[in-house]
């Protein structure tokens, strides 16, 4: 199986913990698109769901396919998330924000009472890190934010560099007209301090470390399906 078939795999693993009437957390990234085409089958067919959209990305496909939209203002408390991932540890640790909806994905994941995170096998790491963990931060102090970062990482002993995302010559801006920097730290033994020192800088908006949200993921590889549950 290829990369899509496994993610579309997982994505109608998701779909079958979605039942009508819900309000349903919609993700960004290819695999959470494969989700939104099966979703959109099961609303024509007439499966009744609300669907919140974490990107304009995902809102602009919903509406394509059909799939009814609210924003989180008009439905501020959710029944499930459904998402994908840069990467999972075995404890449900994540780093997301590779499609650079990370502050809203975040927001959205944290409004609902169930985050089911959707993947193929090769997202899932002993230690995050292997990604580059995505940080979003204000254009303002742009260089005084990536210094501050840099030294709160370090006090860690991570080390790497910090990208600037560009995308067609340019700087990717996300939603919410915000930057990201891409941080190569490598592997991150701790990501809680890691997370707790990130927030404390006052330009960084957010970063790409879901801690305790995800409550499931569903990983797909040639084999079958695998869920693993979170332990609270």
């Amino acid at each position: 199986m290829d990369a899509k078939a496994l993610k579309i795999e997982a994505a109608r693993a998701a779909l079958t913990h979605v039942e009508s009437g819900m309000r349903l957390g919609i993700g960004t990234g290819s695999t959470a698109e494969e989700f939104v085409r099966l979703l959109a089958e099961k609303v024509s067919a007439g499966m009744a769901v609300t669907g919140v959209p974490t990107s304009e990305r995902t809102a602009a496909l919903c509406r394509e396919l059909g799939v009814p939209l609210a924003t989180l203002d008009e439905m501020p408390e959710l029944d499930l998330t459904v998402d994908g991932a840069d990467e999972v540890d075995p404890r449900l640790a994540l780093i997301k924000g590779g499609g650079g909806a990370l502050l809203r994905e975040k927001i959205v994941a944290a409004a609902s009472t169930r985050m089911i995170v959707i993947a193929d096998q090769s997202k899932l790491v002993e230690t995050l890190g292997r990604f580059p963990l995505p940080i979003e931060v204000n254009r303002f102090g742009l260089r005084a934010t990536e210094l501050a970062i840099a030294r709160a990482a370090g006090k860690l002993g991570l080390d790497g560099p910090l990208t600037l995302r560009m995308t067609n010559g340019e700087a990717f801006v996300t939603d919410g007209g915000h930057l990201i920097l891409d941080a190569s730290f490598g592997r991150i033994p701790d990501t809680r301090a890691l997370s707790e020192a990130l927030h404390a800088i006052p330009g960084v908006v957010e970063h790409g470390l879901f801690l305790g949200l995800a409550t499931a993921v569903i990983l797909a590889d040639p084999a079958g399906i695998q869920t693993l549950q979170a332990t609270r």
